[in-house]
């Protein structure tokens, strides 16, 4: 069996989860962008963008913990992982709508 960290999850399982956690919030933040900075072709430098991100980031971090993730392990490795993969899946994303629709 695979061996069991404090928080009771797999280290594969705990891996799985924060990455699905990192990459679900950057889509999430991709939308919420959409929806408060808006498409149009002056709203791709707005850096009100990048504050939905940063806040992305952040919720993270007690929804890991709800979801049984020990947080107090993690080191600035763990949180630089979060952060890059939120901010990577939010940049594709908005990327992708606002290109969608600027055309």
């Amino acid at each position: 069996m695979a061996t069991e960290q404090a928080s009771g999850l797999s280290d594969h399982l705990r891996g799985v989860t924060v990455t699905t956690v990192a990459c679900l919030a950057g889509i999430a933040a991709a939308l919420v962008s959409t929806a408060v900075v808006g498409i149009e072709p002056a709203d791709a430098t707005n850096r009100l963008a990048l504050l939905v991100v940063a806040a992305a980031v952040f919720v993270q971090i007690p929804l890991l913990k709800l979801l049984g993730v020990a947080i107090e392990d993690f080191g600035i490795k763990d949180n630089l992982y979060v952060a890059f993969m939120t901010f990577t899946l939010w940049f594709i994303s908005y990327g992708v709508i606002l290109s969608a629709y600027l055309q």
